[in-house]
């Protein structure tokens, strides 16, 4: 069966960054929707017209993953603000930031606590891989 629009495909594969360091590995088939938003335009592209067993080696830019970084999208905010268990690495989505952080800061991402300070902690609302050209392999199970 061909691959097409509005089909389930089963995939696995293995994401790195443009040195080589992997960054994500499915080793059991996941499932997702081609031709819905489970998938980043490019992938769901080039899978269509592939079957089962196939095999694929896609290189993506940043602009075709994740978008470029954007310093704008880099907060600084009271740290007195946030809960006293504040840890990096926490996430915080942009419509949940607490009352009094800047009015700036876009309601519609997710902010990752990137930094701690005393006085402030940083917010990074740029996706992980924003700006990193990707390597994926992938395999068509299903």
């Amino acid at each position: 069966m061909e691959i097409k629009e509005q089909c389930v495909v089963a995939l696995t594969w293995v994401l790195k960054d443009s040195l080589g360091d992997e960054l994500d590995v499915l080793d059991e088939p996941v499932e997702f929707l081609v031709g819905g938003d489970d998938l980043l335009a490019r992938i769901d592209e080039a899978l269509r017209g592939h079957a089962v067993g196939d095999k694929l080696l896609l290189n993506l830019e940043p602009e075709e993953a994740f978008g470029d970084y954007q310093d704008q999208l880099i907060f600084l905010e009271p740290r007195a603000l946030f809960p006293a268990a504040l840890e990096e690495g926490m996430t915080f989505e942009g419509h949940a930031l607490p009352a009094g952080c800047n009015p700036a800061a876009p309601r519609d991402a997710l902010y990752t606590v990137t930094d701690i300070y005393p006085e402030h902690v940083v917010l990074d609302g740029n996706h992980p891989l924003a700006g990193i050209a990707l390597r994926l392999a992938l395999t068509v199970h299903g």
